[in-house]
């Protein structure tokens, strides 16, 4: 049974209660480290139901949430939010400390060639997940190589390379030192 009963008063106050502090909403507030990549794709960090609002306005039509499906206040009311403005929310985790696993990488490929555009891509940040993943847009549906698309993963975008997250850093430059020259893709 979900936490989060949003059909309830206090259901919805505690989703909210828990989107805000333990999930550190508080801190996005001034920010929502938002870039389009292209005409049909933009990056943010977790956006809000009345973010998803603005985006809907924008254009978007399909939402991929990198932190998956979670028993968590911002997933019950951002899946809300989905449902009620129409919007397709795709669960698509990524990890942020680890390499990508292969079936995620060939996932990515795929919905970048059968998702509706636009398209926002999301984590928590914005930074780490979801530099992995314009990575693979990049790659993917706009062609680039991934020595190019790997720009996706700066301090620009709020990513580190320092601590753990520099794992996928590493998994790029280790692909465009050994794969990338064989032509592989």
């Amino acid at each position: 049974m979900a936490r989060f009963d949003l059909s309830t008063a206090m259901g919805r106050f505690r989703a909210h209660w828990h989107y805000f502090w333990a999930d550190h909403a508080f801190l996005r507030l001034a920010f929502s480290n938002a870039h389009w990549l292209g005409p049909d794709l933009v990056r943010t960090n977790q956006p809000s139901p009345r973010q998803l609002a603005y985006w809907k306005k924008k254009g978007v039509r399909t939402v991929i949430n990198l932190r998956g499906e979670r028993d968590e206040g911002y997933y019950w009311l951002e899946r809300e939010a989905c449902e009620r403005l129409g919007l397709t929310l795709i669960d698509a985790p990524l990890d942020s400390r680890d390499p990508p696993e292969t079936v995620r990488i060939h996932r990515a490929r795929e919905l970048f060639k059968t998702i509706q555009y636009p398209v926002l891509i999301h984590c928590k940040s914005g930074a780490d997940r979801a530099g992995m993943m314009a990575v693979f847009y990049r790659h993917f549906h706009l062609g680039e190589p991934i020595s190019v698309a790997m720009k996706q993963l700066s301090k620009k975008y709020l990513h580190s390379r320092e601590g753990l997250t520099g794992v996928l850093d590493y998994t790029l430059e280790k692909y465009v030192d050994e794969i990338e020259p064989r032509g592989i893709s």
